[in-house]
């Protein structure tokens, strides 16, 4: 176990987590809900430090991320434990394994062995990924501040819900995220996630603010979140509160875990919402979970041009320049490439 960060101490040896937007009172003995902080006679400790569950080399577009790095491999990894209940989870044997057995399990690493197998995989970058990277915040935080001295990057791959003094400790070592914004509707978000939506809103803007590389990911679940209505709503937000540059994701739901009363979600519904996002005047929208689809393309904002074809999380062709602009208009394509 490791002493947490964010906390305080109130009276009869209880203790306020501040790392995320729960901000869980905890008594002694027990844990907060992500079941992986436990208060140990007033002190705050993060179980999971060090206890990795997961660890791959993934291509950076699986994040996903279009517009950072592209073709690039990242090293990512994963404890368990999350934040939020949704019960649409598709890692949710490990996302919530704490609460269905009581007790935390994964192989010990330590953030040295992690930056080392990051550098001799070829990885450009480490992700923080799989469950929600907030609640392994302590080990994160020191793979980051290693990673950043050896030159990789680091992404966070998140539902947005940790706190602005979350962000304000690691930001310094955060060159990029993918955030979850699961609908646009707080019924929503306190049916499916146990969560709110007004505190993913505000560390999404608040990221912006802080410089980090953004891209948005909503995962369109037919009857739920799909209506047009919602959907604009959520291009608007992104357009107006982070920016038009802001590449949006809508990815293609499969019936898993808890909810499996939906359909996968057709494709011409996710086409749509390409459609409403580039209507609503955002310059890249993307398609996911349908591999060949031409959503999955970046095609230059100004004029048109396909500067980026490519097939599930393969690319097969990258003409932006190394400058960043399209060869042939020459308009600055936002991301980072290299």
């Amino acid at each position: 176990m490791r002493e947490a960060l964010l906390y305080e101490r109130l009276e009869g040896r209880e203790v306020r987590c501040h790392l995320c937007n729960h901000r869980c009172r905890i008594p002694p003995g027990k844990t907060g809900l992500c079941g992986v902080r436990k208060n140990e006679e007033g002190v705050l400790y993060s179980l999971v430090y060090g206890q990795i569950i997961a660890r791959h080399v993934d291509p950076i577009e699986k994040k996903p991320l279009f517009h950072f790095l592209p073709g690039s491999l990242s090293y990512s990894i994963a404890t368990v434990g999350c934040n939020f209940q949704c019960d649409f989870c598709q890692n949710f044997e490990i996302s919530q394994f704490p609460r269905h057995y009581g007790y935390v399990t994964g192989e010990r690493i330590s953030p040295e062995e992690v930056v080392a197998e990051a550098l001799r995989s070829g990885s450009r970058s480490i992700s923080y990924t799989y469950t929600e990277p907030t609640v392994y915040f302590e080990f994160a935080l020191d793979c980051a501040r290693l990673a950043d001295e050896k030159g990789l990057k680091n992404v966070f791959v998140s539902n947005g819900y940790m706190t602005p003094e979350a962000l304000d400790t690691l930001h310094p070592h955060l060159h990029a995220a993918n955030i979850d914004l699961k609908a646009f509707r707080e019924e929503f978000y306190a049916r499916h996630c146990k969560a709110r939506l007004k505190p993913v809103l505000e560390t999404l803007k608040y990221l912006k603010r802080l410089g980090v590389w953004l891209e948005v990911t909503t995962l369109i679940i037919p009857g739920e979140n799909d209506d047009p209505g919602e959907l604009r709503e959520i291009a608007a937000f992104i357009r107006d509160e982070l920016g038009p540059e802001t590449p949006w994701h809508v990815t293609r739901f499969y019936p898993t875990y808890r909810l499996l009363t939906r359909p996968p979600t057709p494709v011409e519904i996710l086409q749509r919402a390409y459609n409403l996002g580039r209507e609503a005047g955002l310059k890249y929208v993307y398609t996911g979970n349908i591999p060949g689809d031409k959503g999955e393309n970046t095609y230059c904002w100004s004029c048109g041009h396909l500067l980026i074809e490519r097939y599930g999380f393969r690319i097969l062709k990258n003409e932006i320049t190394p400058e960043g602009r399209c060869p042939e208009c020459g308009a600055v394509i936002d991301g980072l490439w290299g």
